[in-house]
């Protein structure tokens, strides 16, 4: 009875607890709204004629991003400020564009929405001259049902999406949180990697969004890192790229002991969910031990790749002659930040039709014949 007493009162204070945050969020949503539906209402009425005649400006705290909007009609425009400020977006607009051109030479923007059929200036020429002047700009087309054809065509232009009119609330600000998704992407792709140097120990703690090498260690084309040891032999192990580019591994093949490996060759095996990857030999030379306890918990390997993670121990054969092929110091960050970013573009090795990592198209691509060093 004691029991089922606490675990009722534990049911009940989670559920009081849950209902309390709700209601919390939902407080400091409204909150927000209303600030920014005050906002809305007086900064309309502020005099901007002195940038560009027709333009109308609301600025939020902490926007989302900054838009300007160029359409000859005003009820559409109007719809725009309304809908997209109330989203947390910062929005100018104006009604020529020649007035968004200018704007966007002396402001930062993200995105410039422009309608396709406009008096003095099509949508066409406005998508041209944003791009010329600023490429870093986000250009989407406004377009009624029977110009979407040409809407289709800009984006040869260098437009990155387009939007039919007329469009529910909702629907603008779903197509909009969906844009800032994709730009927030892209930037993030484009930001060179941050890679530091750290004790084999300290991996283990480095944020998701850093990458790691490990300080007095070795690293090969195929992704492995080779430490010395004192009495000459060499450890063995993967490094942070393949730790988070696989993100879980369910069962590690080790090396057979006693066996002879040229440099170049398959070493260990990593298998996965979705595939498995074959992992090359960094140095040539004769397998003496193994880490058996990734043989029961190969999410050591992940965890602390560079200290209890290490793989195999070897005796190499030619360490003289192989290891200038090797990497280290900042040879290995400059390499590494540009691996990173090979990854993170667009042909990114991802099985068809998910977003998961397709493990067999990774291994041709950074650890296959063409990444592993040639005996």
């Amino acid at each position: 009875m004691t029991a089922l007493l606490i675990i009722i009162m534990f049911v009940a204070f989670v559920g009081i607890d849950f209902l309390v945050r709700t209601s919390l969020r939902r407080m400091h949503e409204k909150r927000e709204r209303q600030a920014r539906e005050a906002v809305l209402n007086t900064s309309i009425r502020l005099d901007f004629t002195h940038e560009a005649k027709s333009l109308k400006r609301v600025e939020v705290p902490n926007p989302k991003a900054r838009i300007i909007a160029v359409d000859d009609e005003a009820v559409v425009l109007d719809s725009f400020r309304r809908i997209l400020v109330l989203e947390g977006y910062s929005v100018d607009t104006v009604e020529h564009g020649p007035e968004a051109l200018g704007l966007i030479q002396r402001n930062d923007y993200d995105f410039l929405f422009t309608d396709l059929k406009m008096p003095d200036m099509d949508g066409v020429d406005v998508v041209k001259a944003a791009k010329h002047l600023r490429p870093d700009v986000d250009v989407v087309v406004i377009t009624g049902y029977g110009s979407i054809e040409t809407a289709v065509q800009t984006l040869q232009q260098g437009a990155c999406e387009y939007v039919q009119k007329p469009f529910t609330a909702d629907e603008l600000a779903e197509f909009a949180k969906k844009l800032l998704i994709k730009r927030n992407a892209r930037i993030e792709a484009q930001r060179r990697p941050n890679v530091r140097v750290v004790a084999p120990e300290m991996a283990e703690v480095v944020s998701a969004s850093e990458f790691c090498v490990p300080g007095g260690a070795f690293l090969s084309t195929g992704h492995a890192w080779v430490r010395i040891e004192p009495e000459g032999q060499i450890r063995v192990g993967i490094d942070d790229f393949v730790r988070k580019a696989l993100g879980a591994v369910k069962t590690v093949v080790l090396p057979e002991r006693g066996k002879v490996v040229k440099q170049g060759d398959p070493l260990f095996t990593l298998k996965g969910a979705t595939g498995e990857v074959h992992v090359a030999a960094p140095l040539s030379g004769r397998i003496e031990h193994d880490n058996a306890g990734l043989l029961t918990d190969p999410g050591e390997l992940m965890h602390s790749p560079y200290d209890r993670g290490w793989v195999c121990l070897m005796t190499p054969s030619d360490l003289a002659g192989e290891l200038p092929a090797l990497k280290i110091g900042q040879p290995v960050i400059d390499w590494y930040q540009d691996e990173i970013t090979r990854l993170r573009t667009s042909d990114k090795p991802q099985a068809v039709g998910t977003d998961a990592l397709d493990w067999k198209a990774f291994e041709q691509q950074f650890m296959g014949a063409d990444a592993r060093v040639q005996a």
